[in-house]
């Protein structure tokens, strides 16, 4: 089912539904894909605030299609599907207009790093965890992604964070910066709307010129160190410690 994508107030809303818990898989990145099409050909003058339609966020990526493909050495298809990903995140990354992640439920794995995409985060205050735990289960952290996080909170809270797998509360979210502020559940969205609208509609040829002047260094890194780095993926994933280490985090999820 494609995204809902609503005009409130002068902001396009994109709510995610490709799951339960819009676990990151093919389909959810088809959609997300999607969604950016949709945006840029019927919103194209509009902030978006991106949230969810379910209670979580996103629980990163699917553990039902990547595991797999681990346990069999698939470094072929897990190279490929990364790669198709990569894109779509750095086109959410590098969107012209203000972006706003209203994060209205749990954000793990992917699923943060999908809110650190944006520009600006707003998280529920009560019960929302936080973590950025591919290393913790084995995973390499992808060099796009490191570089994401690290434009997004600095390279010190980008290292605490991804090497030590810890899942945050709201609050400890908001210190290392990986939330902008805190709201409750039922103010969350309003909250993000007024964030994305901030700036009037005549501002957006400067924000777009500025936001890609600021990213500059980024997505240069990206282009001539991630991209190498990232050309192990595959084989990285696929390794005899992945393969242990997901092996054991999957029968412990299915134990339950």
């Amino acid at each position: 089912m494609a995204w809902d994508i609503t005009e409130t107030q002068g902001v396009a809303v994109v709510s995610m539904n490709s799951n339960s818990v819009n676990r990151q898989n093919p389909v959810f990145f088809r959609d997300l894909a999607h969604a950016l099409d949709r945006l840029e050909t019927n919103f194209p003058n509009l902030p978006v605030v991106v949230t969810s339609k379910e209670q979580v966020f996103s629980a990163g990526f699917d553990f039902d299609y990547w595991f797999p493909l681990i346990a069999r050495r698939d470094v072929a298809t897990v190279q490929h599907s990364y790669t198709e990903f990569k894109k779509i995140n750095l086109r959410l990354f590098t969107y012209p207009r203000p972006t706003v992640a209203a994060i209205n439920g749990h954000a793990y794995a992917g699923g943060l790093i999908t809110a650190l995409c944006c520009d600006f985060r707003i998280a529920g205050e009560n019960g929302t965890h936080f973590s950025l735990n591919e290393v913790a289960i084995g995973l390499a952290m992808p060099s796009l992604f490191t570089e994401i996080i690290r434009y997004a909170v600095g390279t010190t809270s980008a290292a605490k964070a991804t090497l030590s797998g810890k899942v945050y509360s709201g609050g400890e979210a908001l210190s290392l910066g990986l939330v902008d502020s805190l709201t409750s559940q039922d103010r969350l969205l309003a909250e993000a709307v007024v964030v994305a609208r901030r700036l009037a509609p005549d501002c957006n040829t400067a924000y777009a010129f500025s936001k890609e002047a600021l990213q500059a260094p980024t997505l240069k890194r990206i282009r001539e160190e991630t991209d190498v780095l990232d050309g192990r993926f595959g084989e990285t994933w696929c390794s005899n410690d992945a393969q242990s280490a997901t092996a054991r985090t999957y029968k412990s999820l299915k134990g339950r």
